[in-house]
């Protein structure tokens, strides 16, 4: 008898932002297989039985090929197991949820999608940055800074620097000096607001802004590395303004164990 797979959402970092749907499906699930940036307290719901699987992956380290991460959703819900695939953010916002979503297609497995609050919003509104604003910015893209230092990928930021008002960049902490570079090689104003939030929703939470002009000094100055989201255009003005979970909410949280 088969089982099935969800592929859930777990959010950003704060275990509050999880879906009502979402930890349903955590506190029934047989098995779980969860990412490095699931928050730890978010298996504190898991039932006693079930089997947990870490599949964390770190930038050039990969505890678990992603291969072996699909094999592993059909192994168990082949087994008439319910499986809960517990990743980061969105599934299907750079979480490789289709890639899991059509090996389940392939051999027949009933799963599941359940979103997640994804952390291009969510770190951007904990650090008081609206993705869009009426004035400020009637666009964005969702964008991976993997590919920053690709030339084959040259041609997405040509377009970037102008299509749309806000960027945010997942993934991209290390081709920060790339992403500068052909933002303002395209055309881009080196004096474009831009920020990098570490830690997103969670106590750490650390924003630096800047310029594409400045913000190489201010990140090495701040020892801002992974995970930060970066938010490139004229709705970072407002953090200074709105910055609501940084000054009053953050400094009160405990930290986060794991």
């Amino acid at each position: 008898m088969t089982g099935k797979v969800f592929l859930v959402g777990a959010g950003p970092g704060d275990p509050d932002l999880m879906t009502v749907k979402g930890m349903r499906c955590l506190q029934e699930a047989d098995v779980v297989l969860y990412d490095r940036l699931v928050n730890p307290e978010l298996l504190d719901f898991v039932k006693k039985e079930a089997h947990l699987v870490y599949c964390g992956k770190l930038p050039n380290h990969h505890v678990m090929k992603q291969e072996t991460i699909n094999h592993l959703l059909v192994k168990y819900a082949k087994k008439g197991l319910k499986v809960c695939r517990l990743k980061g953010g969105d599934p299907f916002v750079f979480g490789r949820g289709g890639e899991e979503a059509e090996e389940c297609a392939n051999n027949n497995v009933p799963f599941e999608i359940v979103p997640g609050v994804t952390a291009g919003i969510a770190a951007s509104a904990y650090a008081g940055i609206p993705v869009t604003h009426r004035t400020l910015s009637k666009s964005f893209a969702f964008v991976t800074g993997h590919q920053a230092g690709n030339k084959e990928a040259e041609h997405q930021w040509a377009h970037l620097a102008h299509a749309v008002d806000t960027i945010c960049v997942y993934m991209g902490v290390s081709q920060l000096p790339n992403i500068v570079n052909n933002l303002i090689h395209n055309g881009k104003s080196p004096q474009t607001p831009i920020a990098l939030v570490h830690w997103g929703t969670l106590s750490e939470q650390r924003t630096v802004t800047g310029t594409l002009a400045s913000i190489e000094d201010k990140v090495k100055e701040a020892k801002i590395s992974n995970p930060s989201m970066i938010v490139i255009g004229d709705v970072v003005k407002m953090h200074h303004k709105i910055n609501w979970f940084e000054d009053e909410i953050a400094p009160h949280l405990p930290a986060v164990q794991g």
